[in-house]
């Protein structure tokens, strides 16, 4: 008899072809005055989750995923899974091509161009077209295709991913809940999925990096790379995302955050960027390392 797990696994296949301040860097010049750009959001085990309510209390989470065997929590405890988000061109697509050049780093982007294709049809380009009409089509799909990336089996130590199925669900399904082109129904089976997959899948993180940028920093970016479904994108949308990350991941009042967050603020020209993503490279990449010490 094939175990529930691996019957999962198989349904998933494609189908078809550390403080709450970092520390400048030791020695003068100009890492040093990059610290301010940088900070380490809400530092506490992935086990626990801030309570509700403004007392800020800790209390234990339940675990993500199913139970492993010990083969498999020895091997995912020696990885790590990092998340960037952030809003849309808030530079995503720059830390990780930063990143893509170190050794025994997987990079995984956006699953875009099956967003924008599939068999035919191009869910993501609908949905900027008539939200209230496609909107539960296209997340449907996101989410399916996120767990895809969550559940990929892990072979280097790291694992960088562009944003993640929990960002799908508590920054974009959620805006289109509360923007009123998603109706109760729509959002109550999503969340009812998600939901499930939470409790029985392994979609941990252990870092996310929030690229915190200004919505009009995001505008003018959008307006100059010009993609094609990105041209209806206003900036009252732009805001919209914004604050729900800010809900999330910075004043933690709208969903549980999984993982530590590490704030960059990245109103930031390419090499200022760079330069921090330089000096803060081995804080990112031993997130791994921060659930053994914490």
């Amino acid at each position: 008899m094939v175990p529930v797990r691996a019957w999962v696994r198989l349904l998933l296949k494609p189908l078809h072809p550390l403080g709450p301040q970092l520390a400048p860097a030791p020695g003068h010049g100009r890492l040093r005055s990059l610290a301010p750009l940088v900070r380490l959001q809400h530092l506490w085990s992935p086990g626990l989750t801030m309570a509700s309510g403004s007392e800020g209390k800790l209390q234990r989470a339940p675990p993500y995923g199913w139970p492993m065997d010990k083969h498999e929590k020895n091997e995912r405890d020696q990885k790590s899974v990092i998340c960037i988000e952030g809003n849309i061109a808030s530079g995503k697509t720059t830390c990780l091509e930063y990143f893509s050049k170190t050794t025994d780093i997987e990079v995984l982007t956006e699953p875009v161009s099956k967003w924008r294709n599939v068999r035919g049809h191009n869910p993501l380009g609908l949905m900027y077209q008539d939200a209230s009409r496609w909107g539960i089509t296209l997340q449907t799909y996101v989410q399916l295709t996120m767990l895809e990336q969550h559940t990929k089996p892990l072979i280097l130590p790291v694992r960088m991913m562009e944003r993640s199925i929990h960002s799908a669900k508590y920054i974009f399904v959620e805006n289109l809940h509360r923007s009123g082109k998603m109706p109760d129904v729509d959002y109550v089976v999503l969340s009812e999925w998600f939901d499930w997959i939470v409790k029985n899948m392994d979609v941990s993180v252990d870092l996310i990096v929030y690229l915190r940028t200004s919505p009009e920093t995001c505008y003018e970016r959008l307006k100059k790379r010009c993609r094609e479904e990105e041209k209806v994108i206003p900036l009252e949308y732009l805001e919209a995302i914004h604050q729900l990350y800010e809900e999330w991941l910075i004043k933690q009042t709208l969903f549980k955050v999984p993982s530590p967050v590490l704030v960059i603020e990245a109103d930031q020209d390419t090499q200022t960027m760079t330069e921090l993503y330089e000096k803060n490279r081995d804080q990112i990449l031993t997130a791994g390392n921060m659930k053994h010490h914490l």
